[in-house]
């Protein structure tokens, strides 16, 4: 009679499958999460990133609000046929001032981690108020009350704050201009437009939703969409760059 392997005894002897489980659960973990509390950050430090507008975060609020989320991820995986559609793969960096991140599996729609410049506002707004006008295989829905709906920045500054308390590296002066600078925004003609530029580098000021008359939710979900993937220059990026 063959003498019964090592395996097979494990296998049916509960208490040593049970120990010898453990021990290499323990060893996975270790060699998992023990380099964690030796590195300072787990994100890569990238230039250009920075904390959103005032504007780009109420819009943020708007896309998770209404459930972009659930049709549109924001992760460009590292594989070729995503790097052709959508651009550079995705950096953990640029999510670090995320609170949820919306990387998302689910593309009902396609991602939009790129999505920033890619469009002009005046398509966002087509887009937004009857999606089939521009992509006519479209099963989006109309957003059309975005535009007809004014933005309630009363309480900008309790935003930032709020951001803040989870590590958002916004300063008092942030938090103190942050209605101004969110009416920056909207108008290239103001006088606030210098020191806004200094404070949030690479940040699209326009009439985002071609409505002089008023600043509406739409201004506010089209500015947070037009920054997205903007921010780091990819033509000087290098992986690990000496930015530690």
């Amino acid at each position: 009679m063959a003498k019964e392997s090592f395996q097979k005894k494990v296998e049916k002897n509960s208490v040593l499958l049970t120990v010898a489980t453990l021990i290499v659960i323990s060893i996975g973990g270790l060699v998992e999460i023990a380099p964690l509390f030796y590195l300072e950050s787990t994100i890569e430090k990238v230039k250009g990133m920075r904390p959103y507008t005032p504007l780009e975060l109420m819009g943020r609020e708007i896309y998770l609000r209404e459930g972009c989320y659930g049709c549109h991820s924001q992760q460009v995986r590292s594989l070729k046929d995503e790097v052709e559609r959508y651009g550079h793969y995705s950096l953990a960096a640029e999510s670090m001032y995320d609170h949820p991140f919306q990387w998302g599996s689910k593309r009902t729609g396609p991602d939009l981690a790129r999505v920033g410049g890619r469009y002009s506002n005046e398509w966002h707004v087509m887009h937004m108020n009857d999606p089939r006008s521009v992509v006519p295989e479209s099963i989006m829905p109309s957003y059309s009350w975005l535009g007809k709906t004014p933005l309630d920045y009363r309480k900008v500054s309790k935003y930032l704050e709020t951001q803040r308390t989870v590590g958002v590296p916004y300063d008092d002066t942030d938090i103190l201009m942050a209605f101004t600078d969110l009416e920056t925004q909207v108008n290239p003609d103001h006088e606030n437009y210098d020191a806004f530029m200094e404070r949030y580098p690479k940040a699209s000021v326009a009439d985002f939703d071609l409505n002089p008359d008023q600043i509406t939710e739409l201004d506010a979900l089209i500015a947070y969409m037009q920054m997205l993937g903007t921010l780091v220059d990819f033509t000087q990026y290098r992986p690990a760059d000496d930015y530690r």
